[in-house]
């Protein structure tokens, strides 16, 4: 792993961690962006297996996102214009020609590629996962403003239980009276994983808002590239499987992939599925292990 700490548009800074071949070339890197709340630790055993998975050659690239890990926190003014120029200075960074996104970084990456669309930031293969975007109202948003005051109260446990609710609706959790869950979620709060989780809970206010406050619409993402690829977690809460088909609807020449035995968290669990079917995307190969055909039906051929 090699870790490096750049520096942004606006004096702050973002940590970045490298798997796999160090040198690899930008068409052979894959630029992962990761979700609300989660640092880049969280994703280390997934980028390790995706880098495993890629091959020799490969690479793959993480970032702390604002007010996480080892990057500065969330600046004044800080919305999803603030992502969107962080995806460009690591792409300045490393060259990479390749992203997936992953949840709430699934929003953060296609509202990027909307952006550079007529540009060379454009990349070669985009993917997501989950990708956590408000279209058309297909995420309610309603819990968020009792999620914010929990937060700023400092009520960790009343918090969370906000966020399963959001999170796994019709869940066994779900149903639980509000004061006993967040009770519950208070004691869980406790262990390792939680208590990460409560140190990025202020910057996880401010990128839902960024993310949710404004409903988009499938068709404003119709300029992303041919190509595109949407999936979506068999287990996964239902608005993820809405939204991957309604942007898959909406952009031409996408693919859409369902994983029936997948979860929202099976990118940072480093799911061996999942991790063999993103690999086949970026590196054009189908479930054989052949290269795909392209829309005209030939065979793409690589040159390393």
């Amino acid at each position: 792993m090699k870790e490096r700490v750049l520096p942004t548009h606006d004096a702050g800074r973002l940590a970045l961690y490298s798997y796999g071949t160090e040198d690899a070339p930008g068409e052979k890197r894959v630029l992962l962006i990761g979700g609300a709340f989660l640092t880049a630790l969280i994703y280390r055993p997934f980028s390790i297996e995706l880098a495993k998975g890629l091959g020799d050659g490969w690479a793959v690239d993480v970032y702390d996102r604002r007010g996480r890990g080892n990057s500065s926190e969330q600046p004044p003014g800080y919305s999803m214009a603030t992502e969107i120029e962080d995806v460009r200075t690591v792409m300045d960074a490393t060259g990479a020609r390749n992203i997936l996104g992953h949840s709430l970084g699934g929003a953060v990456a296609l509202n990027a590629v909307q952006e550079f669309t007529g540009t060379g930031y454009v990349p070669d293969k985009l993917a997501v996962y989950d990708a956590a975007v408000n279209i058309d109202g297909s995420i309610d948003t309603a819990w968020l403003d009792g999620f914010e005051d929990a937060v700023n109260s400092g009520r960790v446990g009343r918090a969370l239980a906000y966020m399963k609710k959001a999170t796994s609706p019709g869940s066994v959790m779900a149903r639980i009276p509000d004061p006993v869950l967040a009770g519950l979620m208070a004691v869980l709060s406790r262990t390792k994983v939680n208590t990460l989780f409560r140190e990025v809970m202020p910057s996880g206010v401010g990128e839902l808002r960024a993310a949710f406050d404004e409903k988009d619409h499938a068709r404003d993402f119709s300029v992303l590239p041919s190509g595109t690829h949407f999936m979506a977690g068999g287990r996964s809460p239902d608005y993820y499987k809405v939204t991957a088909e309604r942007l898959h609807a909406a952009v031409p020449g996408s693919t859409h992939q369902l994983s029936p035995k997948c979860f929202h968290g099976s990118i940072p669990a480093a799911v061996k599925e999942l991790v063999a079917d993103i690999s086949a995307y970026f590196k054009d190969e189908g479930a054989d292990g052949k290269p795909r055909p392209d829309s005209s039906g030939a065979i793409p051929v690589h040159r390393g």
